[in-house]
Order: structure tokens, then C-alpha cells, then sequence
């Protein structure tokens, strides 16, 4: 997974997320400014930056590039997640905690998702063993068997531990 988004990246893919269509670096920065003073030839930079790294393709229109999201905004929170979980040491007491930091709407919308997940990907069930494959008295079955057999043909003809 590529690193987390810096400030900035952020503030730029949130919009790119947000509008859901080809965006330019003209729109960015007009929106970008409405909150924080920046130039033209800095958000130019971050977003070349993006493509540089495969957040955004891009596509030449006129003078200009037109920016695309390659993934959405859930699938990269999603990926986050995944890293954060695979670094732990204890990947049961890390999903234990981040449960327990959750308000009662996340909750809820992981119990959906859950739903969806196991619709969507049931488990399948274990397949059942046959009756002649059981474990008895740490043997199988069919092993038992056949091993009673050769013991009950070695007693017959003398051979067996019974018959010296």
C-alpha cells in the first residue's frame, strides 16, 4: 500500500473524491482557496505529484490536464485500515480496540457491512468426513481396522507376538 496522504494530497484528493469526475488544476485551487491562502503553481505541483505516485490519471485537455481519481476515497481508508491491522502484533487486540473506540452509527454500518460480506462471500462448511476416517482412540478408523486384521492373521499362523 502506498504511504498515507500528506495534508495537502489530502485536501486535493478530497475534492478529486468528491466531485467524482475529471477535475483541473484551476478548479482545485479556486476551491482550496476558499479555505488557506496557496498558488496556483503549488497545487499544479501536488497534483503532479499524485499522478507521479497513481492516485490520479490524467488526460491532456486543450492546455490543461484533466485529473480522475484511479480508486475511491473507501477503497484507500480501506487499505489504511488493512496496514494499520497488519503491522500489529496482536491483530485480535488491535480490532478489539479500534471496535471499542467506534460511536454506535460506525457500529451499526460495520454490522451492515459484515452483512453484506457474508452474502456476498459466505463461508462454506468444513466437508464432512467420512464415517470410516473418524479419529478413534488417536487411530482411524479404516487404520484400526486393518491393523486388528494383520493381528488376528499373525495370532492364526503363529507369526503374531501372541503365537512366539
Amino acid at each position: 500500500m502506498p504511504r498515507p496522504l500528506g495534508e495537502l494530497e489530502d485536501a486535493v484528493m478530497t475534492r478529486v473524491w468528491q466531485w467524482n469526475r475529471p477535475v483541473t488544476v484551476r478548479e482545485v485551487l479556486e476551491d482550496l482557496q476558499q479555505e488557506r491562502s496557496i498558488a496556483y503553481t503549488t497545487v499544479m505541483t501536488v497534483m503532479d505529484n499524485l499522478h507521479q505516485k497513481g492516485w490520479v490519471r490524467r488526460e491532456v485537455d486543450g492546455r490543461a490536464y484533466r485529473y480522475t481519481a484511479v480508486s475511491t476515497r473507501a477503497a484507500y481508508s480501506a487499505a489504511l485500515m488493512n496496514e494499520a491491522w497488519a503491522q500489529s502484533d496482536n491483530p485480535a487486540a488491535a480490532l478489539v480496540a479500534f471496535f471499542g473506540m467506534m460511536s454506535q452509527d460506525q457500529r451499526e454500518a460495520l454490522n451492515d457491512a459484515i452483512r453484506i460480506v457474508q452474502r456476498d462471500n459466505p463461508i462454506p462448511a468444513p466437508p464432512e468426513e467420512p464415517a470410516a476416517e473418524k479419529p478413534v482412540d488417536g487411530k482411524i478408523e479404516a487404520d484400526k481396522a486393518e491393523a486388528d486384521k494383520i493381528e488376528a492373521d499373525k495370532a492364526a499362523d503363529g507369526t503374531g507376538a501372541q503365537g512366539r
